[in-house]
């Protein structure tokens, strides 16, 4: 987390240094990812949405869409290039007439790239998947900006740098609960069900925080669309009455990026939150850009479950019941085509 700024200089130095084999513009792109990996293609696809009338489809699944073709861009995002369900809808792509990109750090997501004549970016990172999304989220957005999907994505980019090395000298360890924004929270979630409301852009940064959660604290955590969870999410707030008070709802918010009526719509969520007893804290993004105002709240989403992990005393950094999972899946044999 405190090298987040660093990492992001770097993998975005290294994704512009990086040339494509081909420079037609695509007509969809679909990205194959799971976990830590498919974060930035959400990411992406929130930012690519504001600039650029190219769709993005994010592909959590072992199928690759029906609809890939020769006009489409897939991308299969894997940390360690062993995802079975990236592996297994990247096979069923070579088998396409789509332009193929491979995004790891090795494996055999690697392995099977070049021995098909894919174009494969690869990095080395010493930590977690979920850690590397600086990794994971600059060479889709040099892409872009390559492709003529995006512009001034430098500039955006020189800018949430600078807001994350800001705030990580708020967010440290050396900094006193009484100053730290990111121990306050990790107190006002302690013993909670955490809840995670955003809007627009930072519904992807919801799920982050609740990703994060789960993985980082080790805890049951959900995040909610805004403003879809008014049709539907508000309904069931009371009951029942235990779980309502054991919830904390975070709201995510950007004076910049929500829509005027979700504003609006954010007001009344405070209001009924507090009519069914349910506790709530709301965290404001920073910057001007999309980019540094989605970065600058998953900081703090990091740092939060992370602190949140040591007030239940426990290590936040493995996963070891995802590993447990991934060892049976492995006995069983690997998938079979679709």
């Amino acid at each position: 987390m405190h090298g987040l700024p660093e990492q992001c200089r770097e993998a975005w130095d290294a994704a512009r240094a990086f040339e494509l084999a081909w420079k037609e513009t695509p007509r969809r792109i679909v990205i194959l990812g799971m976990g830590g990996s498919a974060i930035a293609g959400d990411y992406f696809r929130a930012l690519l949405s504001l600039e650029s009338p190219v769709p993005v489809f994010n592909v959590r699944a072992y199928d690759l869409p029906s609809f890939v073709d020769e006009e489409t861009l897939v991308i299969a995002s894997s940390f360690s290039g062993e995802t079975e369900e990236t592996l297994s809808a990247f096979e069923q792509a070579l088998a396409t007439p789509a332009k193929k990109l491979a995004l790891t750090t090795g494996g055999r997501l690697l392995t099977t790239a070049r021995a098909n004549g894919v174009p494969a970016f690869t990095f080395a990172f010493q930590g977690e998947p979920r850690a590397a999304i600086g990794w994971g989220l600059m060479p889709l957005l040099a892409i872009a900006e390559s492709l003529g999907l995006m512009q001034g994505v430098d500039g955006d980019v020189g800018e949430a740098i600078a807001i994350l090395a800001s705030l990580r000298e708020e967010y440290g360890a050396e900094v006193d609960s009484s100053q730290n924004p990111a121990k306050q929270l990790a107190l006002q979630l302690h013993e909670r069900l955490p809840v995670v409301y955003g809007a627009d852009p930072l519904i992807d940064v919801a799920r982050r925080w609740k990703t994060q959660l789960n993985e980082s604290a080790k805890v049951w955590a959900f995040f909610e669309e805004m403003p879809e969870a008014q049709h539907n999410a508000i309904v069931g707030w009371a009951l029942p009455a235990t779980i309502a008070k054991a919830t904390r709802v975070v709201l995510l918010r950007s004076a910049r990026l929500e829509h005027r009526r979700v504003a609006l719509r954010y007001q009344l969520i405070r209001r009924l939150l507090a009519d069914a007893a349910v506790d709530v804290v709301e965290v404001a993004s920073r910057g001007e850009s999309a980019l540094a105002q989605m970065l600058s709240l998953t900081l703090l989403g990091d740092f939060a479950a992370a602190y949140l992990a040591l007030l239940y005393g426990i290590d936040p950094t493995p996963t070891t019941v995802i590993e447990e999972l991934k060892a049976l899946l492995a006995k069983a044999g690997r998938p079979s085509p679709s």
